[in-house]
This record gives C-alpha cells, sequence and structure tokens, in this order.
C-alpha cells in the first residue's frame, strides 16, 4: 500500500515516493521497474561506473521517467546528482539510501501487482487523508527555496502547486550557471593570454583590404572596421586555431579511437579545468582506453584548443571579449551553443557561430538544420536575454513547443537576474541597455523569411556587408542545354556530375566540362555546397568530405 512509502515502521517518509505511486498503475509499474534496474545494477555492480551513469538524452529515461511524476525525484533521493549531460551517482554517495529507496519501491510495486493495494481511487483518497500526518512533501521553487504542500495551519490544500519537472529544474540552473560563467571572460589576465594567441595585427590587415573593396562597391557604406574583424576573426579561428573533435586519436599508438559512450569520473585535475565529464575513447588496436575531458575553462581551451560546440563557442566568446567585441554566450536548449557580437556600426546583434565560420545567419539552425527550437538564451557579463525569436521564422511553432517551463517563471527568472547584474551598472549604461532591448523586441517580433540561398543569413543588410559574407552571389540565368548536333544524331544527352572536383562532365558531347554545380541546374532554392575539413579520418591525412544539402532543386526537361 502507499502507506509504506509514506510512513511507518520502515522509517522516514519517501516524498518521491509517495509522488510516484500517484501516477496511474499502468505509468507506476513501467516507470518503478526502470527505477528498480538502474538501482539494481548498482547494487550487483558496485565498483562497475557504467552503472553509475544516466544520461539524460537515453530514450529510456527520457521517455518513461522523465514525463512520470515523482521518478525523476526518486532517482535524487536515491543519491543521484545531476551533471551537464547524464544523471551520476557518485562514489560518495551512500549506497544504504540507495536501497532504502530501492525497497520502498519494490513494495509498492509488488503490492500493486499481487492485487492486496485498494483501487487506484482509494489509494488516491488515502493518500491524500494520510497526507495531514506526514512531514510535509517539498519541491524547489526557482529562487531555492522551499515550498510546502499544505497551508499555514499544515492542513492540506485543495490545490497544492505542482512540483517542478526535471527540465524546468535543469532551464533554471543554465540561466544560474551560464550567468556567472559569462564573468569568466572579464578576467583581463585571462584576455592577455588569449590575444597572446590571436595574430590581431594580421586579422586588422585582412580585415582593412577586404573593407576597401567592400567601400568601393558600395560607397554609402554604414559598415566599420570592427564588423570586418570580425569576420576575419570567425574565419581564423575555424581555419587555423580550433579543431573539431569525434573520437580522438590514441595517445598511446596514434590510431584511431571509438567513443565507448560512457562517462568516466573525472580526476582531480579535470576538475580543476570545469571538465564534469570524460567520455571514454578505446583504441581497439592496443586496447588502451584514452581519456577526453569535456573542458568547461576557457583557459584551458586556449591549449588544448579542440573540442565541440561547447568548447568552440566558450572559446571563441573568450576571444572576441579579448579583441574588445561585446559579446554574448548563447545557449540553446535543443543542444547547441555559439556567440553573440554587438556591432555599434549597425546597432544590433550578429549571430556568430565559430564551428560554422557563419555570422549574421540565424535562421541557419531553424531553416537549414531542421532544428526544433524552444528556449534560446543569451547571456553576457550586463543581462540575460531570451532571444529565442531571433532564430525563428515558425513563431507559433516554437510558441507550441515552450512547454518546458511556466514563462511566468521564466520572464520572472531572467527578470531577477538581470535585476541583481545590473544594480552596480551606471544609469547610462541600464539606459543603454533598455534601449538595446527595445530593438530587440522589435527585431523579434518583425516577420523573417529566409530568401533563396540564404539560409537565414540576411539581405536586408548593406551591400558591403553581404559581400563581406559572400551572401551576393552573382547574377544567373537559368542554365538551359541546347543539344549538339551528335547529340541529335545519337538521341542521348548524358550529363555526369562529380561532386568531389565540383563540376559536370557531357559525356555526349565529347566529354566537355561545366565548372559549377549552379551552372547546371535550371532552377535552385536554399540550395548549397558544403566543404568540410574538420573531419580527419586517419593520421596524417585530412580527407574532403563534401555535401550537397538540398532544400528545393530542378532540373527541367523540354
Amino acid at each position: 500500500m502507499a502507506a509504506a512509502a509514506l510512513d511507518g515502521p520502515a522509517g522516514p517518509a519517501s516524498p518521491a515516493v509517495a509522488e510516484l505511486c500517484q501516477n496511474t498503475l499502468e505509468t507506476f509499474l513501467e516507470a518503478s521497474k526502470l527505477l528498480l534496474t538502474y538501482a539494481d545494477n548498482i547494487l550487483r555492480n558496485p565498483n562497475d561506473e557504467k552503472y553509475r551513469s544516466i544520461r539524460i538524452g537515453n530514450i529510456a529515461f527520457s521517455t518513461r521517467l522523465l514525463p512520470v511524476r515523482g521518478a525523476v525525484e526518486c532517482l535524487f533521493e536515491m543519491g543521484f546528482e545531476e551533471g551537464e549531460t547524464h544523471l551520476i551517482f557518485p562514489k560518495k554517495a551512500s549506497v544504504e539510501q540507495l536501497q532504502k529507496i530501492r525497497d520502498l519501491i519494490a513494495i509498492e510495486r509488488s503490492n500493486r501487482l499481487d492485487g492486496s493495494n485498494k483501487s487506484h481511487e482509494e489509494e488516491l483518497s488515502q493518500q491524500s487523508a494520510t497526507s495531514t500526518q506526514l512531514p510535509t512533501t517539498q519541491s524547489s521553487n526557482p529562487n531555492g527555496l522551499t515550498q510546502h504542500a499544505g497551508n499555514s495551519q499544515g492542513q492540506p490544500s485543495n490545490l497544492p502547486p505542482a512540483p517542478m519537472t526535471i527540465a524546468a529544474a535543469v532551464i533554471l540552473k543554465v540561466l544560474r550557471s551560464n550567468m556567472q560563467h559569462v564573468l569568466v571572460y572579464e578576467n583581463l589576465a585571462l584576455q592577455e593570454k588569449a590575444l597572446a594567441c590571436i595574430p590581431v595585427q594580421e586579422l586588422k590587415r585582412r580585415s582593412q583590404e577586404k573593407l576597401s573593396r567592400a567601400r568601393k562597391l558600395d560607397k554609402g557604406t554604414n559598415i566599420s572596421d570592427e564588423d570586418f574583424l570580425l569576420l576575419e576573426l570567425l574565419h581564423w579561428f575555424k581555419e587555423e586555431f580550433f579543431q573539431w573533435v569525434n573520437n580522438i586519436l590514441c595517445s598511446k599508438c596514434g590510431g584511431q579511437t571509438k567513443s565507448r559512450g560512457e562517462a568516466l569520473f573525472p580526476n582531480d585535475d579535470e576538475r580543476k579545468w570545469g571538465a564534469s565529464r570524460v567520455e571514454d575513447h578505446y583504441c581497439d588496436a592496443c586496447q588502451f582506453s584514452n581519456r577526453f575531458p569535456r573542458y568547461n575553462d576557457p583557459e584551458k581551451l586556449l591549449e588544448t584548443r579542440r573540442g565541440r560546440c561547447g568548447e568552440w563557442a566558450n572559446c571563441f566568446t573568450l576571444c572576441c571579449r579579448a579583441i574588445g567585441f561585446e559579446a554574448r554566450y548563447v545557449w540553446d536548449y535543443t543542444d547547441h551553443v555559439w556567440t553573440e557580437v554587438y556591432s555599434p556600426s549597425q546597432q544590433r546583434w550578429l549571430h556568430c557561430d565559430a564551428c560554422e565560420n557563419a555570422c549574421d545567419k540565424p535562421l541557419l539552425y531553424e531553416v537549414g538544420w531542421g532544428k526544433k527550437l524552444s528556449y534560446v538564451i543569451a547571456f553576457s557579463k550586463d543581462e540575460v536575454v531570451d532571444v529565442t525569436w531571433r532564430y525563428s521564422c515558425k513563431h507559433e511553432e516554437v510558441n507550441a513547443r515552450r512547454t518546458e517551463i511556466k514563462e511566468e517563471v521564466l520572464r520572472e527568472a531572467i527578470n531577477g537576474l538581470n535585476k541583481q547584474r545590473q544594480m552596480s551598472l551606471s544609469e547610462n549604461r541600464r539606459n543603454e541597455l533598455l534601449q538595446r532591448i527595445i530593438v530587440e523586441l522589435v527585431e523579434f517580433i518583425s516577420p523573417k523569411t529566409p530568401k533563396p540561398g540564404e539560409l537565414g543569413g540576411r539581405i536586408s543588410g548593406s551591400v558591403a556587408w553581404r559581400v563581406a559574407r559572400g551572401e551576393m552571389g552573382v547574377e544567373r540565368k537559368e542554365t538551359t542545354f541546347i543539344p549538339s548536333e551528335n547529340e541529335k544524331i545519337s538521341k542521348q544527352l548524358h550529363l555526369c556530375y562529380n561532386i568531389v572536383k565540383d563540376h559536370y562532365i557531357r559525356v555526349s558531347n565529347n566529354n566537355e566540362t561545366i565548372s559549377g554545380w549552379e551552372n547546371g541546374v535550371w532552377k535552385m532554392e536554399s540550395m548549397f555546397r558544403k566543404v568540410e575539413t574538420d573531419w580527419n579520418m586517419i593520421k596524417f591525412s585530412a580527407p574532403i568530405m563534401i555535401f550537397l544539402v538540398p532544400l528545393k532543386l530542378f532540373w527541367k526537361q523540354n
């Protein structure tokens, strides 16, 4: 019966198990089975690290536990702690506590399976009646304060506050942690260290050359030196400084490794540099396990110069601040991060993705990548801003997906952080930030329509800005192939496209070569050819992997 989890001689009450018991029978049995599996794996294999972590993105966890009332809370009561992407049962956690919660769940499950419990309606009534005799159930609110299920007299309220979901707790935790993290970029000594890595003078020389050419094309441009310097910094960071990591090379034999998908526990040095998770990359050739710490300290990343989008955005944002740009670190709930840089000359924030060498293409993710965005939050030393609407042209769809946290809770949390952070700012600075926010809000509600070939990049900017980002393209006409005499006689037109060399071979016309994929199509919309050089497939070799990513592509036959 539910009372076993709520109170009795077995020991103190378990609010989490009590919450779990309030689900429907089918939901309870499915969730409890998985919870017992997690607990039993640890109890049977206490020294096996792979059983001590649960990936939050795991299908079983995200579909069978995450939506279930009280399920994740049971894991927390067992002793699991929340990591960046995993729930982790640390070595310091009490196995006795794990066993206790496990046994309470097992008793409840057994009672329901053998039919000894009362009907579900009677059970819910009994739980409500017995709750007045129990320690009040607690849940966390955005401010970290305790909320009690009863009223001030200890009696149960008619409408008890719903417990906060794990997703909402994650979002609020991200707000607080990222708001604190971006202050690292303001460390002057760290900025000096970053500047020592950046060839500032060379980047300024390149930017000046391109700015001069752009001004000849658009004499009335309002684009500044800093805007062009930003573009050069992006290009240098991707092509010359930072390296993308899929699987690291074996530190023992230099061969290829494969990630085993298991998180190792970070050692003291790794924790010192913010690595809360360490990937295990195994080499089959020499049977050696290689550690790949996911460092979160930009100072360490200046040294390692490798990682995935988290490391890229972290280090690039530091480099932007070191050069003197106002920069934001941008977090996307659907698992991506990037940077925004403020342009005084254009009086707006520019989207910058160092991984893609992409600037001012905010619709890249929704239109180009097909991401289903919901929450996109930007963090700087002065403010937190919900910038979701900059990155979407499908606001109704996005709004329908924003169900993880109540809008008023998110708004209050952001306003509270901003109020706290801006208390020490001058009145002029606060007014400046207010004016920028007003401009941003207008941008957010303005209709956005991705244009052919843009993938979210603007065509409303000046000619100089669009030329600098390679977005002008060339004026082109629809391609038409007129059969030659030989083709008329053979009644055959044979055209082949070589994706690596990016040219067509007109086999039926003496192997005529036509350069450029765009010169062989009749019509195209939102089409680009991407050359990806980041994926080193074998040692001392960097094969070029090429993709054609079509949205609309047409060949017409008359």
